[in-house]
């Protein structure tokens, strides 16, 4: 019995770190590879950036100034105010004054019928002028006046869905390092497999596409009884590796602050985990694969040292596989943000694993009822 289960745990973890080693070399390292267009060239096209905001007076006030004064000619900002209940009207209204090109949308609650963010992101988009749309959130804010320049300029490659990236701020709280981890983490994912001609997600902190597109592929129907979705949903149904391109350069990256307490984090995760089970079955294996190996090769790591099983092969395992690691996301975490965090890898990975197999399982069975 003994010596089946040290062959078996040995085997299964060859098997793991081949898996693993499969999404650094094939996936990841495209992203490590992948250069960003130093010249800032001009787009020549219309943009309508969209946000919805509920209950975000504080952060229309800060941001959104940040979002009207933008370095390019031809643009409006949509904001659906979407049934809120603090001052965001009369913050709105003083912008209106002071900027031409803001344009406001209100929803207003109804007793029977309670409408959540696809509802108002579908209202803004009819509102919106232009055919080319950049999406963002109030809490958000560019890094750069050329925000807007740097992701409208991938329209003119012909592209319908532009995949940009949202980095959080670095704060001294002590969940901040980790979420700062995981973030990076899932852009290279997201990122790497629209290198690799498989598009799967995109966050809506940070993206774009045709309002063509949108209407052509029925909006968000297919998903409007779901809460969350209205990005990676909507990303995952239309991506295709002709019509998606994605936008790295820092100038192209909007900032927004994470969650600081377990419990707020808890609430964001498992919106967004809630939603993975509706995504292409081809993405769900490729993650569920990836989520899975990474989760084991830990688990088998830890019982081949602890019981002696072969240890010495185990440990080369893990070196290695860290090595390649080190080598890969050093490249991909300088490029997003995150260059100091790459030596918080060898802890921050086994955790990432354990805490993605977890909010996968808890996403899968328990429902989410509000957005905001």
């Amino acid at each position: 019995m003994e010596t089946y289960l040290r062959e078996a745990s040995v085997l299964l973890l060859q098997i793991c770190f081949i898996v693993q080693l499969y999404y650094l070399v094939s996936n990841h390292s495209r992203l490590a590879g992948y250069k960003s267009l130093d010249e800032l060239k001009p787009a020549g096209i219309p943009i309508s950036v969209i946000i919805s905001a509920r209950n975000e007076a504080k952060n229309l006030a800060e941001n959104l100034p940040l979002f009207l004064e933008q370095n390019y000619p031809d643009f409006e900002v949509v904001v659906i105010n979407d049934c809120s209940y603090d001052t965001s009207d009369l913050v709105l209204e003083e912008l209106e004054k002071k900027y031409p090109n803001l344009k406001v949308v209100t929803v207003t609650e109804h007793e029977r019928f309670k409408t959540g963010k696809k509802f108002a992101l579908t209202l803004g988009i009819k509102a919106a002028r232009n055919e080319y749309l950049l999406f963002t959130d109030a809490d958000c804010k560019p890094a750069s006046q050329n925000w807007l320049a740097r992701m409208a300029v991938n329209f003119t490659t012909g592209a319908e869905i532009v995949l940009g990236y949202s980095p959080y701020y670095k704060t001294n709280n002590l969940l901040n390092p980790f979420v700062r981890f995981e973030t990076i983490k899932t852009a290279t994912n997201y990122l790497s497999a629209a290198l690799s001609a498989n598009p799967y997600m995109g966050i809506g902190r940070n993206l774009g596409y045709t309002k063509t597109l949108f209407f052509k592929n029925k909006g968000f129907a297919a998903h409007m009884h779901v809460l969350s979705g209205d990005d990676d949903l909507f990303v995952n149904q239309n991506a295709t590796v002709d019509n998606t391109i994605i936008e790295i350069h820092p100038e192209a990256f909007t900032y927004s602050p994470a969650k600081s307490t377990l419990l707020s984090l808890y609430r964001q995760k498992k919106r967004h985990m809630g939603v993975g089970k509706l995504y292409k079955n081809k993405h769900r294996r490729m993650l569920s694969f990836d989520a899975l190996s990474g989760f084991l090769f830990y688990i088998l790591l830890v019982l081949c040292l602890v019981f002696d099983f072969e240890p010495w092969l185990a440990l080369g395992l893990f070196v290695f596989r860290l090595i390649c690691q080190v080598i890969i996301y050093y490249k991909v975490f300088a490029k997003l943000d995150g260059k100091n965090l790459i030596w918080y890898l060898p802890f921050f990975d086994v955790v990432y694993y354990v805490y993605l197999n977890i909010f996968g399982l808890i996403g899968t069975f328990i429902k989410t009822i509000q957005w905001k």
